[in-house]
């Protein structure tokens, strides 16, 4: 089965749009350049909604460089469905017993217990 995909937000602060534009600025040639939603999330990159694509400004003798995009919101597929419905099955199964420590060696078995293991 294939990961599921996560739909991306916006880099803006604040702004909750899906992201439809990837923004990345070449420093050495004083460039910005905005095209189509990247592949993967980079660090160095921003993620754009279409308000935030429309409205891009680039710094003061900077260029813009804008390649086609799509400024709609992709559907989900249906192997986005499918992820999501994997994933409320996995979410609703009870979890797994803990298996009981072994006592056959006649020594005591130590037993970290949840939350304590912060406090080493």
């Amino acid at each position: 089965m294939t990961a599921p995909r996560v739909k991306r937000q916006c880099s803006r602060t604040a702004c909750s749009g899906g992201a439809v534009a990837t923004l990345t600025y070449v420093h050495a040639d004083q460039t910005v350049v905005v095209g189509p939603l990247a592949t993967y999330a980079e660090p160095h990159s921003y993620d754009l909604c279409a308000e935030h694509t429309a409205r891009l400004t680039a710094p003061r003798g900077w260029d813009v460089v804008r390649l086609a995009i799509d400024l709609t919101e992709p559907e989900p597929t249906p192997d986005d469905l499918l992820a999501l419905a994997d994933a409320v099955r996995a979410a609703g199964r009870p979890p797994a017993p803990r298996p009981e420590p072994e006592r056959a060696t006649g020594r005591p078995v130590l037993t970290v217990l949840p939350g304590l293991e912060a406090h080493r």
